[in-house]
C-alpha cells in the first residue's frame, strides 16, 4: 500500500518537474515550502509569459506593417510617429500661442517652395529658388500684419518678381531656349507662388479671424481624416485596385478609398462643427464635404503634377510620408474653402 501510493507520488513529481522545465518555472524552489521562493518562481513564470505574448504581439505587428510597406511602400511605424509630432506641434501652436504656428506655417511654404522649386529644376524646367522663396516670405508676413486685402496685392506683385526675375535671367543667359520652354519656365514660377505659398498665406489668413484656431484645426483635422479614411478603407477593401478613381493620375486610389474617406470626413465635420466650432450638425456636414472634396481634389493634382515630373514624391524629408508638399497636398486647397466657409457659416454659431 505504501509502496503504490510512493510511485504514484514519485510519478506525479517527475511530471510536474517535466513541465515546470517546458515552462522554464524553478520547481526546486517551490518544493521547498519556502513562500518567498515559490514566489519568485511565480513572478518568473507570469514574466516568461508575459514576454511571451509581447513578443508575439511584435511579431505579428512587425509582419502586417511589411505587408503594408509592400503594398504602399509606407513605413506604418515611422509614418505614425512622425504624424504624431507634427500633430502635437500643431495642436500646441494653435492653442497656446499662434506666432509659433505662423512660424510653424512660414516654415511649412519655404519647404514647400524650396522642394517644388527643385522638382521642377530637375525635370528641366528652370526655377529661380531665390526669388521664389523671397516671394512666399513676402506672401506669409504679409497674412500675418497686414489686412486681408492686401494679400491679393502682394500676391500680384509677388508673381510679378519671379516672372520678370526669370525672364531677365533668361535673357542674360542668352542661351537660345526655345520660346515654348521659356513660357513653361514662368508659368510654373507662378504655380509655385499659387500653390504653395498663397495657399500657405490663406491658412494664416484664417487664423487671424475670431476664433480662427478653431476653424483651422478643424479643417485640418478633417483634412487628415479624410486622407486616413481613404488609406484605411483602400488598404482594406480596394485591394488590387478593385475600382481605380483615377487610373491614368493614380492608379492606386480606388473608389472604394474614397468611400471611407466620405464617412470619416462627414463624421468629423459634424463632430468639429458641434464641439468645436459650435454650428448646427447639418452645417457641419457642409463642412466636411466641401473639405473631402478640396482635399480629394488636392490629392489628386499633386499627383498629376507628379506623374508629369516622373517622380513618386516631392522628396524623402520626412519618412514614411515623402515630402513636406506630399503631407500637404490635401490641407493647401483646403484652407481657401475653409476661409470661405468661415464667412458663411460663423455667422450660425452665434445664433445657435
Amino acid at each position: 500500500m505504501s509502496d503504490g501510493s510512493g510511485g504514484q507520488f514519485d510519478d506525479e513529481a517527475a511530471a510536474q518537474q517535466r513541465r515546470a522545465r517546458r515552462e522554464g518555472v524553478d520547481l526546486d524552489a517551490t518544493d521547498t515550502g519556502d513562500p518567498g521562493a515559490a514566489f519568485k518562481a511565480h513572478v518568473r513564470e507570469a514574466r516568461s509569459e508575459f514576454e511571451s505574448h509581447v513578443a508575439h504581439a511584435r511579431a505579428e505587428f512587425e509582419e502586417a506593417n511589411e505587408r503594408i510597406k509592400q503594398r504602399t511602400g509606407r513605413d506604418l511605424i515611422v509614418a505614425s510617429a512622425i504624424g504624431i509630432g507634427i500633430g502635437a506641434v500643431l495642436l500646441a501652436s494653435l492653442l497656446v500661442v499662434k506666432w509659433v504656428f505662423i512660424a510653424f506655417a512660414l516654415a511649412a511654404a519655404l519647404l514647400g517652395v524650396f522642394e517644388f522649386g527643385r522638382a521642377l529644376i530637375a525635370s528641366g524646367r528652370r526655377v529661380d529658388l531665390v526669388a521664389q522663396i523671397g516671394a512666399a516670405i513676402a506672401l506669409i508676413f504679409c497674412a500675418a500684419l497686414l489686412d486681408p486685402w492686401m494679400l491679393w496685392v502682394t500676391l500680384f506683385v509677388a508673381i510679378a518678381v519671379v516672372i520678370v526675375w526669370r525672364l531677365v535671367g533668361q535673357m542674360v543667359a542668352r542661351d537660345g531656349r526655345a520660346h515654348g520652354d521659356v513660357l513653361s519656365d514662368v508659368l510654373a514660377g507662378g504655380l509655385i507662388q499659387l500653390y504653395v505659398a498663397f495657399l500657405a498665406a490663406l491658412c494664416v489668413v484664417l487664423l487671424r479671424q475670431e476664433h480662427g484656431e478653431w476653424w483651422v484645426l478643424s479643417f485640418i483635422i478633417i483634412a487628415v481624416a479624410a486622407d486616413t479614411g481613404a488609406y484605411a478603407a483602400g488598404l482594406t477593401f480596394g485591394r488590387g485596385g478593385k475600382h481605380p478613381m483615377a487610373p491614368r493620375i493614380s492608379p492606386k486610389k480606388t473608389w472604394e478609398g474614397f468611400a471611407g474617406a466620405a464617412v470619416v470626413a462627414l463624421l468629423a465635420g459634424v463632430l468639429t462643427g458641434i464641439f468645436l466650432l459650435g454650428i448646427p450638425w447639418w452645417a457641419g456636414v457642409v463642412f466636411g464635404a466641401v473639405i473631402l472634396g478640396t482635399a480629394t481634389a488636392g490629392d489628386l493634382g499633386e499627383s498629376m503634377i507628379k506623374r508629369d515630373l516622373g517622380i513618386k514624391d516631392m522628396s524623402s524629408w520626412l519618412p514614411g510620408h515623402g515630402g513636406v508638399l506630399d503631407r500637404l497636398d490635401s490641407i493647401l486647397p483646403s484652407a481657401m474653402a475653409a476661409l470661405a466657409l468661415f464667412y458663411v457659416l460663423s455667422p450660425l454659431a452665434v445664433s445657435t
